[in-house]
This record gives structure tokens, C-alpha cells and sequence, in this order.
């Protein structure tokens, strides 16, 4: 059971525009902007109180000047208001182009689900274990890994991020390829890597996270096949 408005956006259709602020205060990014130049890798995330978005970002990042020298550019949205955003990366700047949409209406757009928290999604929250990012020993409760990785990162989190993570969890987040029409396609464009994302699936497992100051949160991942 999900509380979206619409079912997930599928390969085929043309992917929803959107024009959000922009992290880097140049205005504002549109999807369409890139309409009839590039395709786009996007990926919607959740607010900075999330350590796996955290990673994502700087993930991504590192890989945004190869997939545009294959005419992929790379766009991320970050469910945090705008200040919120500025603040975190003017100490961990990123050359990832990003925007910020605090209320999840991309996300609503594109249709990606949000969990109802039941006890049977609990359950399986508890019963699952992962090492998400490789860096812990093994795989361990994914609340304790959630935990682990906010230890690693050092970021305390702020009053923001708390809110955030009241409003949004547990929200799911999703990665498309839309092609430079504007089409959400099923399988990568011509050049891109192999490991580029096709139609987003959600994981069979939940992954957890730790929200602001330490409080603990669940987010069930969206990724690709």
C-alpha cells in the first residue's frame, strides 16, 4: 500500500518537466533545459538527514564529467529547501548539478511510492541485512548500518534536516536515463556505461537511516535493474 498519485513513470513515456531552485544559487535547474542536447541520468533523492543520499551525491559527482564526455549530463534533486542544501555543500562542494524540491513533488510526478509503515514493513526493515556502500565489514542490520555510515560522515545534521525527515520518510527515491527527447528509456543510450539504470525497481530489501541529531528513520531505496 503507497500513498502516491500516480503509478511510477515507465519507459516509453515522456519523462514529467520540472523546474526546481537551484543548490548553487544559479536560479534555477529544468529538465527541459536539456531537451534536443543530452540525455540525462537523474536521480531523485531524499533530504541530506539520509547517509546513502549523502553518498549518492558525492558518488554521482565523481562520475559527472565521464558520463558527459558520453553525452549523458547528470542532474540530482535534493528533497532539503535550498538554504538548507547551501549550507551542507559550501563545506562538501560537489560539481553535480542539483535541485531542491523540500516537498517531494518531483518524486509525486514521477510517481515514486512512498511506503505505508506497517508492521509487516517494519519487520522486514528489521529482518534485512546489508553493507550498502562497502565500507563496513559485512553485512549488519540496516539500522545499525545507517548508523554506522552517519558515525563515518561526521555530519551532525540540522534542525532542517530533522524536519525533513519527520515529512518525508519513508519515501522511496528513484534514478531514470531520459533520452534527449525527453523519453524515459528502458535501457542505456548509445555510449553510455552498461551500469547505467534502466526501469526503477525498489530493492527487496529496506535500507535504513539515521535522521538529524542522531534519530533514527527508514528509506526504502529505489534503483534499476
Amino acid at each position: 500500500m503507497t500513498t502516491d498519485m500516480r503509478a511510477p513513470v515507465t519507459p516509453g513515456e515522456p519523462a514529467p518537466d520540472f523546474t526546481l531552485p537551484a543548490v548553487d544559487g544559479t536560479k534555477t535547474v529544468t529538465l527541459s533545459d536539456y531537451r534536443g542536447r543530452n540525455s540525462v541520468f537523474l536521480a531523485l533523492l531524499l533530504g541530506l538527514w539520509c547517509p546513502f543520499c549523502r553518498r549518492q551525491i558525492a558518488q554521482l559527482g565523481t562520475s559527472e564529467g565521464k558520463l558527459k564526455a558520453l553525452g549523458v549530463e547528470t542532474l540530482a534533486v535534493v528533497a532539503t529547501p535550498p538554504e538548507n542544501a547551501r549550507l551542507y555543500f559550501k563545506y562538501r562542494p560537489t560539481r553535480l548539478r542539483l535541485g531542491a524540491d523540500p516537498e517531494l513533488a518531483t518524486h509525486r510526478a514521477y510517481g515514486i511510492p512512498k511506503p505505508t509503515p506497517t508492521p509487516e514493513f517494519m519487520e522486514a526493515l528489521d529482518a534485512a541485512r546489508v553493507n550498502p556502500t562497502g565500507e563496513l565489514p559485512g553485512p549488519v542490520p540496516v539500522r545499525e548500518a545507517a548508523m554506522a555510515l552517519a558515525q563515518k560522515d561526521g555530519y551532525p545534521g540540522t534542525a532542517v534536516d530533522e524536519a525533513d525527515m519527520n515529512r518525508q520518510w519513508p519515501q522511496l527515491k528513484g534514478v531514470f536515463l531520459i533520452d534527449r527527447e525527453g523519453i524515459v528509456n528502458r535501457a542505456p543510450t548509445a555510449g553510455a556505461p552498461s551500469a547505467m539504470p534502466s526501469t526503477p525497481r525498489p530493492l527487496t530489501s529496506p535500507t535504513a537511516a539515521p535522521g538529524a541529531r542522531g534519530r533514527m528513520a527508514a528509506v526504502v531505496c529505489m534503483t534499476a535493474a
